[in-house]
């Protein structure tokens, strides 16, 4: 049975160590650092997200401010305030919360947040850094499993790893960083031929591709290390009419049952996403006061 990879414990972990660095810089230099956060209209998900990043970024002794706009926002006053952000020395991070509603072009306003405050790591130059191998702010949820995987396996230097999922928020910035590590990579998904024949070689195997229990165990090596980006609501009517519960794009009981290691459903990955958003912020409040940037957080 495969250890489980306890992503709540290890998002506190981290929080803690960006809580000591942020009391550290305080104490030594008198900086505090600061995290914008952009929400436009009102879904329901994105306003739990929102309030949960608030909090946490209180607890770790960071400036946390708010900016909470009318769906019907337009673009302009949106990027008016994205400037007003980008020019505030007490703001060091600044995360526009997706999806933005319809009428807003997401990848213009993304790309005009200043990409050394782009905490998201989605602006294009961010991305071409992190392409070349540059010092870039790395996208939470990769950066998350990342540091799961290090802590786990300590040198990842020639392992086999399957990126199941080619989106630009996971599995092409996921697939980078292990390259990073020096893996060898391959980029499956949904049209790739004989999929399971390509997870099956794979020493990780990072499934993020959005559908529910798509990887059973049967595709998974034995021993292999897997980490489940998915987040999906299924119905559960074992727990009455209409109720629902989580599960990841693995098949959880199956593959555990192979694995050497797994991440859980919820509990894993996804507390690790708010962890690095705070550690992307550290990062960011460090480069931008010519410090260096805190070991073990970055990619």
């Amino acid at each position: 049975m495969a250890q489980i990879i306890d992503g709540k414990a290890f998002a506190a972990k981290v929080r803690g160590q960006v809580a000591d660095h942020v009391a550290q810089l305080r104490a030594d230099h008198g900086i505090k650092p600061g995290l914008a956060v952009v929400l436009v209209g009102e879904d329901p998900a994105s306003q739990v997200y929102v309030k949960s990043k608030g909090k946490m970024t209180v607890e770790v002794g960071m400036t946390s401010v708010e900016h909470r706009l009318p769906a019907d926002t337009p673009e302009d006053t949106l990027l008016s305030l994205i400037a007003e952000l980008n020019a505030d020395a007490d703001i060091h991070g600044i995360l526009v919360q997706l999806p933005l509603p319809d009428h807003l072009d997401s990848d213009l306003v993304i790309n005009s947040i200043d990409p050394a405050k782009d905490v998201d790591g989605f602006h294009i130059s961010n991305v071409g850094l992190l392409g070349t191998g540059q010092d870039a702010m790395v996208p939470c949820t990769p950066l998350g499993c990342l540091m799961m995987l290090r802590d786990y396996h300590g040198s990842l230097s020639g392992m086999d790893a399957v990126v199941v999922g080619r989106s630009n928020i996971v599995g092409k910035p996921m697939a980078q960083l292990l390259l990073g590590d020096s893996c060898t990579v391959t980029i499956a998904h949904s049209r790739t031929k004989d999929l399971a024949a390509v997870v099956k070689r794979a020493d990780i195997v990072v499934a993020a591709v959005g559908r529910a229990e798509m990887v059973p165990g049967d595709w998974i090596k034995p021993g292999a290390t897997v980490i489940d980006v998915g987040i999906n609501r299924i119905p559960a009517p074992e727990k009455g009419e209409g109720k629902t519960r989580l599960v990841g794009d693995v098949h959880y009981e199956s593959c555990a049952e192979v694995a050497g290691a797994i991440t859980p459903v919820p509990g894993g990955v996804g507390p690790m996403t708010i962890a690095c958003l705070l550690a992307n912020t550290l990062t960011a409040c460090c480069r931008a006061n010519g410090l260096p940037a805190p070991e073990g957080l970055t990619a």
